[in-house]
Formats: C-alpha cells, structure tokens, sequence
C-alpha cells in the first residue's frame, strides 16, 4: 500500500503505536483567542482511538 503523503507530513507514530499530531488553529490570529484556549493549543497530543490504526494502516512501511 502506498504511504499517504498529507498523514505523513502530519502525524509521527511513537515506539508504543501511539499517533502524536500538533492541534490546528494556532497558525496566526492568537490576539483574539482566549489565552486558556492557546493553552489547549500548545503542544502535542496522541490518538488511540480506531482512527489511530487506520493512520498507521495508510503510513504504510514508513509507520515502522
């Protein structure tokens, strides 16, 4: 199976099979956003979920 190239460039699969990804809505315009809402923004945050196993199904060779 090919490796989808927009999840590749999106999310990183950890050593455990967990899918880190970066939130959206942090690209610009934080002046009018609350600051506990940029809080919630920060950082990375993890899939576990079934949408996890299909990201690493469409990773491909590359998920290993």
């Amino acid at each position: 199976m090919k490796t989808h190239k927009g999840i590749k460039k999106r999310v990183k699969v950890t050593a455990t099979g967990k899918v880190k990804f970066h939130k959206h809505n942090k690209g610009h315009l934080q002046s009018n956003k609350s600051g506990n809402r940029r809080r919630r923004l920060r950082g990375t945050k993890t899939i576990t979920s079934p949408w996890a196993t299909k990201m690493i199904t469409m990773l491909g060779h590359c998920a290993r």
